[in-house]
């Protein structure tokens, strides 16, 4: 992949604020119809039809990520970040009882769930999660547009060209190899020179508010998901733990205990993804599915690391982001291409070098950390069972937190020289998901989703 002229990615991208429980099969399909929603209305071409339909993954498995929930929401005019959680059922139930819905919450249009959205199983060539939106006209005229989720809960509508396009970066990275040489250059550490680039968007202290918020929001997740009791949805019976778990681990004494640590760090990334999978608001990071994994080693950092610092907080995500944009750029973050390497693997991958830079590591430690954290999820399938972001997902982001604490330390006990370098993990990782089956790559089709029996 040609880096000489590395496409603009910024922290918003690798963060945002929504809700479950997928990034590219819930909060990708919700912004994609919100799109097309307000592209008709403020056209003023008012149909007299709307339909939507699911593609390739978004079909197999998108009853139970929610997508065709998120269309509704989208064409309604709702959006990830803002849409009430609790209000969401009662949106849903009004759409289906009255046959319409409200355009982009300004215009009222004939929808019949059962008619107008469609699930079709077959895969479009250019991404694995496709939708199709058609609107028809009081002449019989039509007119569509076709968006991927391409991973994140970013869209792309085909044939638009990315706003990303036309800002300019000062200091352009699109290897790993180029990151590690524009900071001995410039003697400027990772999250520097990402802080730098964000300038292509905004200044630094709506940046650092930015980042702020994104701390706030996955503590809030890691609060939300230890004192909610009962049974996930989906139909699969299974019971959150995370509170069950804080509780007992209250009980067992300070949390200075080191043989309480891991279990600690493993509460709060399950605490995410049980939130995560009721369809509550998480932070993708970079996904939904691996929702968990840099909020636990946030946490990690701010309740064991002795002189932890808000300052250190914003370089573990602006480092974590950093790293997040060169899968981004070299392969891709959504499982329906990578499988959960893509996933959980990126995520674990992000937060082992944003905890090294936190932690005061160098830049060529960060490399070393992020590199380890993707070896050893290389080949990680994406099969959840019954279509739902619950098994294996909750307990895999666990792992994921786990592996990230385990990589940055490692790191740090290196100076950085190591055989494999990141570029060429993330080349494995992007060459291992081509040459995986799809039916490992959140289709439920094969591995866990066929040989466990759904209860």
């Amino acid at each position: 992949m040609s880096s000489d002229q590395p496409s603009a990615v910024s922290i918003t991208e690798l963060f945002t604020i929504g809700i479950g429980p997928s990034s590219s099969h819930t909060v990708g399909p919700m912004r994609a119809a919100k799109a097309f929603a307000r592209e008709m209305v403020d056209a003023g071409i008012m149909p007299v039809r709307v339909q939507c339909g699911l593609f390739g993954s978004l079909s197999l498995t998108g009853r139970g990520h929610h997508s065709d929930r998120a269309v509704l929401l989208g064409l309604a005019g709702e959006t990830p970040e803002t849409v009430d959680p609790e209000m969401i059922d009662a949106m849903i139930a009004a759409i289906v009882a009255e046959g319409r819905l409200t355009l982009d919450a300004r215009a009222p249009v004939a929808f019949d769930v059962t008619r107008d959205l469609l699930f079709r199983p077959s895969f479009l060539p250019a991404h694995p999660n496709a939708m199709v939106f058609t609107a028809t006209f009081h002449d019989g005229s039509e007119l569509a547009r076709r968006y991927y989720s391409i991973g994140g809960g970013v869209i792309r509508q085909e044939g638009a060209e990315p706003d990303r396009a036309n800002r300019r970066l000062r200091h352009p990275f699109g290897s790993a190899a180029e990151l590690l040489a524009i900071g001995m250059a410039e003697a400027m550490s990772v999250a520097d020179i990402v802080r730098a680039n964000e300038g292509a968007w905004r200044g630094d202290v709506e940046t650092d508010a930015f980042l702020d918020r994104v701390r706030d929001a996955m503590c809030a997740s890691i609060e939300r998901g230890c004192a909610a009791t009962g049974e996930l949805p989906g139909g699969l019976r299974v019971q959150r733990r995370a509170r069950a778990i804080r509780e007992k681990l209250a009980e067992r004494g300070p949390r200075s205990d080191p043989g309480l640590v891991f279990e600690w760090v493993s509460l709060w990334a399950l605490a995410v993804n049980e939130e995560n999978a009721a369809g509550g608001r998480v932070v993708t990071a970079p996904t939904n599915g691996a929702a968990g994994v840099i909020p636990a080693v946030l946490r990690y950092y701010e309740t064991f690391v002795h002189g932890a610092t808000r300052d250190g907080m914003r370089r573990l995500l602006l480092t974590a982001a950093a790293i997040g944009m060169l899968y981004k750029k070299r392969a891709s973050i959504s499982a329906a291409e990578m499988g959960c390497q893509g996933e959980v693997g990126v995520a674990c991958s992000m937060a082992a070098g944003g905890l090294v830079a936190a932690l005061g590591g160098s830049n060529a430690q960060i490399e070393n950390a992020a590199e380890i954290g993707m070896e050893h999820n290389l080949g990680l399938t994406c099969d959840p069972i019954g279509g739902l972001v619950q098994i294996p997902c909750i307990e895999r982001n666990t792992m994921g937190a786990i592996k990230a604490i385990n990589a940055a330390y490692l790191a740090l006990h290196g100076d950085g020289r190591h055989i494999v370098s990141l570029d060429q993990v993330i080349e494995t990782m992007r060459q291992t998901g081509e040459d995986m089956r799809s039916k490992y790559k959140e289709t439920s089709l094969g591995g866990l989703a066929v040989n466990v029996v759904e209860c």
